[in-house]
């Protein structure tokens, strides 16, 4: 059985609550090292992949690359995906998750102090928003400010979602198209249930990749049906 194989074999046995957290032996074939598509000076990667598209249930795995191979950094991580699943053509309200590989935003946030992150950290305050107002100036952006309208969210009121949160950069810049792209992909706590697109973790799980995640490793985070990782 190839390691795609084994891979979902693995998800249906996380989705019974029988697998163990064991990382990866060192060197050995795994998601990582078949992917295609990084950018080269990319040494962190995150994978997050499902059974299928259209399930809200995931993994995330999390792999760091040195002397030119990748080695997982821990055990298979149960995530949560947008309510719909995965989604190729994401559009603003589906309730889908963007396949793809996009980089982590150079910004983590959260209501919560910083848990000790690489990245910069901004402890949100009132009138700190995601602006997800397709219609208005700053669409897809973290504002400070007057509520830009639509869907946005009020950052500072979502707990136990955002007591820390990395942003995934999908659609940024935002590329003009109708309907919508999408906006507000996270990466952030899970509250047990599908979210409106984002990935979700347990919190012990998310401070543990937050605070892995070196931006001088041009991190990057892959999206997609295991079966569809091939493609990157």
């Amino acid at each position: 059985m190839g390691p795609f194989g084994r891979v979902l074999v693995t998800l249906v046995a996380l989705a019974a609550g029988s697998v163990p957290r064991v990382a990866a032996a060192a060197g050995e074939d795994n998601l990582a090292s078949r992917l295609r598509t990084l950018p080269p000076a990319t040494s962190q990667v995150i994978i997050v992949h499902a059974a299928a598209f259209g399930v809200a249930d995931a993994v995330l795995e999390t792999f760091q690359r040195s002397d030119n191979s990748w080695r997982a950094t821990g055990g298979a991580i149960p995530a949560k995906l947008g309510v719909n699943g995965f989604r190729d053509r994401k559009v603003e309200g589906d309730g889908a998750t963007p396949t793809g590989v996009y980089p982590i935003g150079g910004t983590m946030y959260g209501i919560a102090p910083d848990p000790g992150v690489r990245h910069r950290y901004h402890r949100l305050v009132e009138g700190d928003w995601w602006n997800e107002n397709p219609a208005s100036p700053g669409y897809n952006q973290f504002v400070h400010g007057p509520d830009p309208g639509g869907a946005s969210e009020a950052l500072w009121t979502i707990s136990p979602q955002y007591t820390h949160f990395a942003v995934i950069d999908y659609n940024t810049p935002v590329t003009v198209a109708d309907p919508p792209r999408g906006s507000g992909i996270f990466l952030h706590e899970s509250v047990g249930r599908g979210t409106a697109g984002c990935v979700a973790v347990a919190r012990g799980d998310l401070v543990r990749v937050l605070t892995w995640l070196d931006p001088a490793a041009s991190p990057r985070i892959v999206m997609a049906p295991t079966s569809q990782l091939g493609r990157y």
